[in-house]
C-alpha cells in the first residue's frame, strides 16, 4: 500500500547545493506522501512518486502534475530513467519492474518470474542492463535475505551477483558502468548495520567504502562520477524505515573525504533512487517534519 503522511505530518521536496549549502524548498504538502525525487536530463523537472503514482514537478516550483501509466499496479519509490531520457523504469506494487514513456502511456512489463520480489535500483550507462535488489521465496513462505541481480532492460534471464546470507541492497551502477555500488550487511556481525560497498558488474572485486558505527543506505554517484551522496541511519537502525533522524552525507566515489550535508527527519523515501542533478552539483530530497 502506498505510504500516508501522519496526523501533523508535512512532505517537503528539497533541492541541495551539495557545495554552497544553498537549501530549498521545492513544494511542501500537508496530503500527499511525496517520495524519492529523480531528475530529467535537461535538468528542469524531478519525478516523484506519491500515492501510487508518478508524478512530474518542475525544479523551479508549482504543483505536481501526475504523468499516467494507464492500469499499472500502484508503484513505490524504486524509480529510475532511462539514459535515452525518453523512458522510466518502476517497481510496483505486483513486486515487477516496467518500463512506461516519460510522457505517460501504457507500461510494460519487464520481469516475470513469480517466485521474486524485485525492487529498481540502478541502470546501466548505455541503458542495456538494470540493477535491481530481488527477493526469493522458499517453497514453504520463508524469505531469503535480499541479494543483487541484473537483467537486460527489455527482458530477458536475470543474473543473480549476490548470493549469501548478507542482506544487500540499493544496487546502483557508476555513470562509466565500471562499477555496481550497493549497501550490504556483509561487512559486520551486528544485524541491520549496512555499510557501502561497490562492485564489478560481474559480481566480483567486492571493495567496501565505509566502516562506521551508523547504518548507511542507497549511495547514488554524481553524474560526473566524481562523488557519492547516501543516507545514514542512527547506530543500531534496522533497514531503512521512514521517521528517524537522518543525515545526508557526501563523499568521494572511492568513500573517503565524508562530510555530513544535512540533519533531517525521514529516511525511507528521502532519497531511495538517484537524486543528483545533471550538474553534479545539486541533491533532490524529501523530508517528512511533524508538527510546526
Amino acid at each position: 500500500m502506498p505510504r500516508t503522511l501522519a496526523a501533523g505530518q508535512r512532505c517537503r521536496v528539497r533541492v541541495l547545493d551539495v557545495d554552497t549549502g544553498e537549501d530549498r524548498v521545492v513544494h511542501e504538502s500537508d496530503q500527499v506522501l511525496y517520495e524519492a525525487p529523480n531528475w530529467t536530463a535537461d535538468g528542469r523537472w524531478l519525478i516523484i512518486n506519491g500515492d501510487g503514482h508518478l508524478f512530474r514537478l518542475a525544479v523551479s516550483g508549482g504543483e505536481p502534475q501526475r504523468i499516467e501509466l494507464g492500469d499499472l499496479p500502484a508503484l513505490n519509490n524504486d524509480h529510475v530513467l532511462s539514459p535515452d531520457g525518453h523512458h522510466i523504469y518502476l517497481s510496483a506494487d505486483d513486486g515487477h519492474i516496467h518500463r512506461a514513456p516519460l510522457t505517460g502511456g501504457p507500461a510494460t512489463r519487464i520481469t516475470h518470474d513469480e517466485d521474486r520480489l524485485h525492487f529498481l535500483h540502478g541502470v546501466s550507462p548505455d541503458g542495456a542492463t538494470l540493477a535491481y535488489v530481488g527477493v526469493e521465496r522458499l517453497a514453504d513462505g520463508t524469505w531469503l535475505p535480499p541479494n543483487v541481480f541484473v537483467l537486460p532492460s527489455r527482458g530477458g534471464p536475470a543474473t543473480q551477483l549476490t548470493d549469501d546470507e548478507h542482506p544487500d541492497d540499493g544496487a546502483e551502477y557508476s555513470p562509466d558502468g565500471r562499477w555496481i555500488y550497493f549497501n550490504s550487511e556483509r561487512g559486520s556481525t551486528r544485524p541491520g548495520h549496512a555499510q557501502l560497498f561497490r562492485m564489478r558488474p560481474d559480481g566480483t572485486g567486492i571493495e567496501q567504502l565505509t566502516a562506521d558505527e551508523r547504518v548507511n543506505w542507497s549511495p547514488p554517484l554524481s553524474p560526473d562520477g566524481a562523488r557519492l551522496a547516501y543516507v545514514s541511519f542512527p547506530p543500531g537502525t534496522q533497514g531503512h524505515p521512514a521517521d528517524r533522524e537522518v543525515i545526508l552525507r557526501l563523499a568521494a566515489a572511492e568513500g573517503t573525504g565524508l562530510r555530513d550535508l544535512v540533519r533531517l527527519h525521514g529516511g525511507q523515501g528521502t532519497m531511495n533512487v538517484n537524486s543528483w542533478a545533471p550538474d553534479s552539483r545539486s541533491l533532490a530530497y524529501v523530508d517528512y517534519p511533524l508538527g510546526d
